[in-house]
C-alpha cells in the first residue's frame, strides 16, 4: 500500500462516517416528535418485522454455505423450537434466538458427528 492509498482509505472512511452521522443526527432530532403509538411508528415496526421475517425465511428455505448442510426438517424444527422458547420465555428475543441456534447446532452435531464445524 502506497502513501497515497493510505490517505485515500482514510478519506473514504471519514466520508462514510460523516454520511452516516448526518442521518443519525437527523433521526435523533426527529425522534423527539414521534409518539410510540403513532401510525408512522407502527408502520416502521411492521416493516422492520417483515424484513426480519423475510430474511429468516430466506435463510431457512434457501440457505447457503454451512447452513445448507443442515436438512430442511432440522432448520424448520429449530425455528419452531425458537418460537416456542420465545413464547414461553415471556417474549424474550434473546432466549428464542439462543434456543433456535442451540437446537440447530446440536441437531447438526448429532446428524453429522464427523463433519467439520
Amino acid at each position: 500500500m502506497t502513501h497515497y492509498d493510505g490517505w485515500f482509505m482514510l478519506a473514504a472512511i471519514l466520508a462514510a462516517f460523516a454520511a452516516n452521522e448526518v442521518w443519525r443526527v437527523v433521526g435523533v432530532a426527529l425522534s423527539a416528535r414521534l409518539h410510540e403509538d403513532s401510525a408512522v411508528f407502527s408502520w416502521v415496526k411492521m416493516v422492520a418485522t417483515a424484513l426480519v421475517a423475510g430474511l429468516v425465511a430466506k435463510l431457512v428455505l434457501n440457505p447457503t454455505g454451512g447452513l445448507a448442510l443442515a436438512p430442511l426438517w432440522l432448520r424448520l424444527g429449530s425455528v419452531a423450537f425458537g418460537v416456542a422458547a420465545y413464547a414461553l420465555g415471556r417474549r424474550s428475543l434473546a432466549l428464542g434466538v439462543a434456543a433456535a441456534a442451540a437446537t440447530l447446532m446440536v441437531g447438526t452435531a448429532v446428524i453429522a458427528p464427523g463433519a467439520p464445524p
